[in-house]
């Protein structure tokens, strides 16, 4: 018997993309008897919509053209039958009232000949009134563009379900989310005050989809619920990402460590940035390393070129301040560019020819962008066996590309696994839904983090926690997703360690360089 399955960060799953998705529906249905799924699909909307809001009398069903229609349609009859009021607008109803068999697939159309039977009515407009919302208007596949039919309509009724402060529940996916990349075509949540805790929700049928869970998906989504209506995804059938939750990362905690232990036992981190006026970077990158668990850290300070200007870090003494040419980065982890401004450049050919274990950051990678002969020695790397990750946010993607931010972030599985497969090596590409992909491997999908990482300086605390993973001999691409996932998690878990730590700071940069290892 199928269950529905609240997602949340403790566990991973597979996640498959609209092709797979529907090859898993179209086996689905050659082995079932005739509208089958469509009927689970309702009523395991219908049972989300009585746990989320028990006490909802009235109840709002917006149905689409498609098949995602079909499942509010079935919802709807379910809902009635335990006594709930229940409002069905059709996109439909005005665009062909002679003959609306035609806009529908078979089981859409059954389901909706079925809602009718029972008695349900359904009206052109929205109810003036209402206490929950079910968004079945379009299903995976379905974007919402000024050529498409029905796309005004579908707007003003998203509009109306997004700002009347009910809950509301999207079927499948919300109408205008790229099931596949987490690309919005429905901007007008932008502008709406965040929802309240609980307000919005997606029931994922079948399969989770990456869309979910990267770009403007998490924000669309809401709190994103699976039900595989009993059905089993065929071994043919692959995912196409990961999404990764707590589980992945557990082992890494520090307090696992031998006794028998000294600080050259937990590897050593050097990190290079810090240009005039940006020395904070790297100090916060060499501060997240430490607290991470790193055993020694050395920090080489770009201010001045030739000297040190800063002999100690007295907020974190055990920092040890070197030069640039004092760095052995063939026995150290290399955490590169946080900060690191133009003077960075200059030193990129060396570093990345010796160094055996290196993260490179910031200005870093702008400066490999700018320069074909820095993008042949990145490339080269992997032939040495030398170990990258490379940490870009989307516009730092979109250098290395060559191309528009928009498309970075329209497709970011895509970018991220270009990057990787160019330079060899392991990329995250930060942002909502962090992407850490590595050549010939499945991309991982980050569950963690929220707008508290919206800050500056929290990108250097990043690369700092994944050098000390690292450096603690972790394989790049796992210690590039934990460190991702650990410091998502941080924010997500802030209300918590203040109330555990008696701290009220907030959330900068150094705060979360300080509680790393919490």
């Amino acid at each position: 018997m199928a269950r529905t399955l609240k997602i949340s960060q403790e566990l991973s799953h597979p996640l498959f993309d609209i092709a797979a998705t529907r090859q898993i529906e179209a086996r689905a249905q050659a082995a079932l008897p005739e509208h089958s799924l469509m009927q689970r699909a309702g009523l395991a909307t219908a049972r989300l919509t009585l746990a989320l809001s028990p006490h909802a009398q009235h109840i709002w069903i917006a149905c689409g053209p498609g098949n995602n229609g079909g499942d509010g349609f079935e919802a709807a009859l379910q809902l009635q039958s335990l006594g709930k009021t229940v409002s069905l607008t059709w996109t439909e109803l005005g665009q062909d009232p002679d003959d609306s068999t035609r806009q529908q697939p078979p089981d859409a159309h059954a389901s909706r000949l079925r809602a009718l039977s029972a008695g349900l009515t359904i009206s052109p407009v929205p109810p003036a009134t209402f206490d929950f919302a079910i968004d079945a208007l379009l299903g995976i596949g379905g974007t919402l563009s000024a050529d498409r039919p029905g796309t005004l309509m579908m707007t003003q009724w998203l509009d109306r379900m997004h700002g009347s402060g009910a809950t509301l529940l999207c079927i499948d996916q919300p109408t205008g989310l790229n099931a596949d990349t987490g690309a919005y075509s429905y901007p007008a949540v932008r502008r709406l005050d965040y929802p309240r805790p609980g307000a919005r929700h997606t029931l994922s049928l079948l399969t989770l989809k990456p869309g979910l869970f990267t770009a403007d998906g998490r924000d669309a989504a809401g709190q994103v619920w699976l039900d595989d209506l009993s059905v089993a995804v065929p071994a043919d059938v692959k995912p196409c990402a990961m999404l990764q939750g707590a589980d992945s990362a557990r082992g890494l905690a520090r307090q696992h460590r031998a006794h028998a232990s000294h600080k050259g036992s937990f590897g050593d981190v050097a990190v290079l940035g810090g240009a005039s006026g940006m020395s904070g970077a790297a100090l916060l990158a060499a501060r997240a390393a430490l607290h991470t668990g790193a055993g020694r850290v050395f920090v080489a300070l770009l201010e001045g070129e030739t000297s040190i200007h800063l002999s100690v870090d007295m907020s974190q003494p055990e920092l040890m301040l070197r030069s640039p040419a004092a760095l052995d980065v063939t026995q150290q982890v290399l955490v590169c560019g946080c900060g690191g401004g133009q003077a960075v450049k200059a030193h990129l050919p060396a570093l990345l020819a010796d160094a055996k274990r290196a993260i490179f950051d910031a200005d870093a990678l702008n400066a490999i962008a700018a320069d074909p002969s820095l993008q042949a020695l990145l490339a080269a790397r992997q032939t040495h066996g030398h170990a990258t990750i490379l940490t870009p946010h989307p516009l730092e993607a979109a250098r290395l590309l060559q191309c528009h931010t928009h498309e970075v972030q329209s497709d970011r599985r895509r970018a991220v696994q270009q990057l990787a497969d160019r330079f060899g090596c392991v990329v995250v590409l930060k942002g909502s839904g962090s992407v850490i992909a590595a050549p010939g491997q499945l991309a991982l999908i980050n569950h963690s983090g929220n707008a508290l990482l919206a800050s500056p300086g929290t990108g250097d605390v990043l690369a700092g926690m994944i050098g000390a993973l690292l450096a603690a001999d972790f394989p790049a691409r796992t210690a590039a997703a934990q460190a991702v996932f650990m410091h998502g998690r941080l924010a997500d878990c802030w209300a918590d360690i203040c109330a555990a730590s008696g701290t009220t700071e907030a959330l900068t940069a150094s705060v979360l360089a300080r509680f790393a290892s919490a």
